[in-house]
């Protein structure tokens, strides 16, 4: 899969650029705020329709501007796809255009145009919160099965009813909760626990195909080939099933107004050699896990479509040392990759081209 061309219209700070990579590895160039990460940023938007940097609309749109443009063309296989979309103020509904036709759901266009993202913060996930592993593992269920994201939207549907209800009836409500309020509860017990069990099943189901790779693309990077390495998704409440672990958790939810027990609470444990990780691993190993999910997510994500995802390196390398630098670049297979970086490119990087981020052009519609 391969971006023929950009062109990016008040997105960010950029008021106007067009970018035409490179089928290898095309490197842009520039200074830190020079606007790199928001170049990259827009090219997964309009695959994803989705901020890898987590930003809602409003800071995606330039200041002072009613709208964000993202135009692009890629190549998937034997087709060209032509992705327009327009990024709107909140409270307005953004536009999306495949080949001229409207776009229906965003995991249409995610199952034809793979793109994955490494960058710096990728390398923290393990000795960071339990939040940035939920955050790293549900990517990655997304990642290979795009159509699964309806079940994520459900789940978060759902936590938020029932926290919503919780607040409605308020500390220490349990005592003199009414009837009607009690059913409602119940009502949404049920339904968040089949959509945390849906999603957890996802979790679960991704971790074990990741897992194995995971592991050999670590002792590939480490240099340590008989440590022994561990992913798991292990949350308490998966024996007896989250509906039981709601009514258990009944009077502590009540009083606190939140759910305290489900996916938005789990973590995923990470052992080197049988110690966790998270607080036994040095910050070199620590960096060599992350990176070794990453890894071995883009190894999936190529078997499964049949040819690599667009790989988009946001100055991850500027948090290697030489030697991970060389590994890193040696396991990622053949494909087209955008590197932005404020450093200098790695020796055994070889890119087809580099690009100064202040020399890039126009779009045409503003030459």
């Amino acid at each position: 899969m391969l971006l023929r061309w950009l062109e990016v219209t008040d997105f960010r700070m950029h008021k106007s650029v067009a970018l035409q990579p490179s089928e290898g590895l095309t490197v842009i160039r520039g200074p830190n705020g020079s606007g790199k990460t928001s170049l990259l940023e827009a090219i997964g938007y309009l695959a994803t329709l989705s901020s890898f940097r987590g930003a809602g609309s409003v800071d995606l749109i330039r200041a002072g501007t009613a709208g964000a443009i993202l135009r692009g063309e890629f190549a998937v296989t034997d087709r060209r796809l032509l992705v327009e979309t327009e990024v709107r103020p909140a409270g307005e509904r953004n536009r999306t255009q495949v080949n001229r036709q409207p776009l229906r759901r965003a995991a249409d266009l995610q199952e034809q145009v793979p793109v994955l993202t490494f960058q710096p913060d990728d390398l923290l996930v393990v000795k960071g919160s339990p939040g940035s592993r939920r955050d790293a593992i549900d990517g990655a269920v997304v990642s290979l099965n795009p159509r699964v994201a309806e079940d994520r939207r459900r789940l978060s549907v759902c936590l938020r009813q029932r926290n919503a209800l919780l607040r409605q009836i308020g500390p220490g409500g349990g005592q003199r909760m009414d009837a009607d309020s009690r059913r409602s509860l119940d009502i949404w017990d049920d339904r968040l626990a089949a959509a945390a069990e849906t999603w957890a099943s996802h979790r679960r189901r991704t971790v074990e195909e990741l897992q194995p790779r995971m592991e050999r693309l670590f002792r590939r990077l480490s240099g340590d080939a008989t440590v022994p390495v561990d992913m798991a998704y292990e949350p308490g409440w998966l024996a007896t099933g989250l509906a039981v672990a709601l009514t258990e958790a009944r009077g502590e939810d009540l009083q606190r107004s939140v759910t305290t027990v489900g996916p938005h609470r789990d973590d995923l444990e990470w052992s080197l050699d049988r110690l966790p990780a998270r607080t036994h691993a040095s910050q070199g190993n620590q960096r060599c896990l992350s990176l070794a999910l990453r890894l071995a997510l883009h190894e999936t994500m190529t078997e499964a479509g049949g040819e690599p995802p667009l790989l988009l390196l946001d100055d991850v390398f500027s948090e290697l040392d030489a030697t991970r630098q060389a590994q890193l670049l040696e396991l990622l297979p053949a494909g087209q990759v955008l590197l932005a970086t404020a450093g200098e490119v790695p020796p055994a990087a070889r890119p087809a081209e580099v690009l100064s981020i202040d020399e890039l052009p126009a779009t045409a519609a503003a030459r």
